[in-house]
């Protein structure tokens, strides 16, 4: 069983590097949904906040580095172009500086740094350290061990494999499941990813409400 959680037990004091995934067309979005505005703030803009007090590095894995000149971070290349999410992940371990690294994706408007921290503790024992819900695993929330996960992708990778858990057999994985996370994501929002215009306008209206919750109190 699981040791218990308290709310506000925040980032590990573990070294870590952070890759925000910049990848995809936004096809559904039907517009580079990274600088989509969301509660005043665009999407990748908020997600490097979240993200900000986890580790020293930063890096954005992202192949059109001029549209994120404005944010003074490194990019990370794909090394094989049009590989998809799985080709981002490693490209992006291969430049870290540290042994472990977390894993967003730009489009999470309400990433919980408590969770992020929590999850980057729990990786002492552990090659992977990911959430499970009752949608499935999340692997563009989760963290990795550089060490173990880089050769373990570079063979899938080799074998044509596109899944993002396709090499998960080959390591050590440590799921959190919805009941372990639950007091260090108490809105139940860190995971939700912004993909359609639909979803941009609940995001918008959670974090309107927030806004206003916190004018109130």
């Amino acid at each position: 069983m699981a040791a218990a959680v308290e709310p506000g037990q925040a980032a590990s004091a573990v070294p870590a590097t952070i890759l925000i995934l910049v990848g995809g067309a936004s096809s559904r979005m039907g517009r580079n949904k990274a600088l989509v505005p969301v509660g005043g703030m665009r999407l990748i803009e908020r997600v490097v906040g979240a993200v900000q007090p986890l580790g020293d590095e930063i890096l954005l894995i992202a192949n059109e580095p001029e549209s994120y000149a404005f944010l003074g971070l490194p990019c990370i290349p794909d090394q094989q172009p049009n590989y998809g999410p799985l080709m981002g992940l490693y490209s992006g371990l291969a430049a870290a500086r540290h042994e472990l690294a977390v894993l967003v994706a730009c489009d999470m408007p309400f990433l919980s740094t408590d969770l992020l921290g929590y999850m980057l503790a729990a990786a002492a024992a552990a090659d992977v350290v990911i959430p499970r819900t009752e949608d499935g695993q999340h692997p563009l929330h989760a963290v990795y061990r550089r060490s173990t996960c880089l050769p373990a992708i570079a063979a899938a990778i080799a074998q044509g494999k596109r899944r993002m858990i396709a090499f998960h057999d080959q390591v050590r994985v440590r799921e959190i499941g919805e009941e372990e996370m639950a007091p260090l994501d108490p809105t139940g929002l860190a995971l939700l990813n912004v993909n359609t215009p639909e979803e941009l306008a609940l995001a918008e209206h959670v974090a309107r409400r927030a806004y206003y919750d916190e004018e109130e109190s």
